[in-house]
């Protein structure tokens, strides 16, 4: 089975940091458990990072121990912001994409890996809009492919805890969610700085919590009202919001009403403890769950680096007897699945159709896009609230 990824950034491969990302070491991680992987090709737009991406790819495997093929394109001294349709089509024929790249491209690029007839997973969010978002669904189901969102975070064990006691009633009827969710400054001014100002802190973040919401509850959002303040990234050159406040009602399987603020910025300092801090409570007549996603029960101080509070439920290197290194986490465990789900495909094990009431498909993702898209229309209109009217299977 070969696989193309198009995108090298940040979460794909860890470029401009001293990790990996998180999508090279879960590929590599299921072919340590499958082995059935002939080729990997990563490709970007500039061919001047690829020799230092082999390397570090190379320094990876090398490091877990696995045997496997990974090249990168397109080549040194070449910059082409269209490589990745010449990789499309190149044999051997990959037998997914998985698509890392900034959000306004989502449309474009997973439009034309359909068009190929390949199957696809892609980042969060799935587009910024509702129609867009749509005519990939139709596209996906015109050509029979399985087109899917890594949305990670229905992975984390402390989101399946919560989907647990909520469909076993121990909460009661829900009547409030409320989540923070934030990340440092140098998210928007340095690490997505080019794309920043096509995006926004509710859209590239909070889509996650808006997901898990679904996720957990199956309920139908049927209005929407968002805030936002444009201050410190402004000063900086970067027309986008530092905060965004987000207010959805929600319409439970019971049709019991309950309500989600989300709270988000990107302008966190960057001596905090963490990349992200993300807390989520929930409140229903029979008892709340509160959970504080940054504080997993670990915290580092040393010289010259401050408090760190690491994650090690989301992507993780541990080193195991051997001396090896193998990577854990719910990042990782979503790009497996998807690998998996392929895999059972293609061998006749498993269904798109029985895959997509179990997985966070293109059509399961039209919820969490329209939310996005009504967000963004409240911020425009003094704030109004912006009414619903979405047609989801339960």
């Amino acid at each position: 089975m070969n696989i193309l990824v198009i995108g090298t950034g940040m979460y794909s491969t860890g470029r401009g940091t001293s990790a990996y990302g998180t999508i090279l070491p879960a590929i590599v991680e299921w072919q340590r458990d499958y082995n059935t992987l002939e080729k990997i090709i990563f490709v970007g737009t500039n061919g001047n990072n690829s020799n230092e991406l082999k390397a570090k790819s190379d320094d990876l495997i090398a490091d877990m121990g696995v045997v496997i093929d990974i090249s990168f394109l397109p080549e040194s001294g070449i910059k082409d912001s269209f490589a990745y349709k010449k990789a499309i089509s190149e044999i051997p024929r990959p037998a997914c994409v998985i698509i890392v790249v900034p959000d306004h491209l989502h449309f474009q690029v997973a439009h034309d890996c359909l068009n190929a007839d390949l199957p696809v997973l892609i980042v969060k969010p799935l587009t910024p809009g509702l129609l867009e978002a749509q005519k990939l669904v139709d596209l996906a189901e015109e050509r029979s492919l399985y087109a899917a969102v890594e949305f990670h975070k229905r992975h984390d064990k402390a989101n399946l805890m919560i989907r647990d006691r909520l469909q076993s009633n121990q909460l009661g009827d829900l009547l409030y969610c409320w989540v923070e969710y934030s990340q440092r400054k140098s998210i928007p001014t340095e690490i997505f700085k080019e794309w920043a100002d096509k995006t926004s802190i509710l859209q590239y973040l909070g889509v996650h919590y808006i997901d898990i919401v679904r996720f957990v509850t199956k309920a139908t959002p049927i209005r929407v009202m968002a805030l936002g303040q444009k201050n410190w990234l402004l000063a900086q050159g970067l027309d986008t919001y530092d905060a965004i406040q987000c207010f959805i009602e929600w319409r439970s399987l019971n049709g019991t009403l309950f309500t989600q603020t989300i709270l988000t910025n990107w302008i966190d300092p960057e001596s905090s403890s963490a990349m992200s801090n993300q807390k989520i409570k929930l409140v229903g007549t029979s008892g709340r769950f509160e959970s504080d996603q940054k504080d997993r029960g670990i915290k580092i101080n040393l010289d010259n680096n401050g408090i760190e509070q690491p994650n090690p439920d989301f992507c993780y290197e541990f080193t195991k007897n051997n001396g090896q290194k193998n990577w854990r986490g719910y990042g990782i465990d979503s790009i497996k699945e998807f690998l998996t789900d392929i895999d059972q495909i293609n061998s006749g094990l498993a269904t798109i159709g029985e895959l997509k009431t179990l997985r966070p498909t293109f059509s399961e993702a039209l919820i969490s896009t329209a939310v996005i898209e009504a967000a963004d229309q409240s911020l425009i209109t003094d704030n109004s609230w912006v009414n619903l009217t979405l047609e989801v299977e339960k």
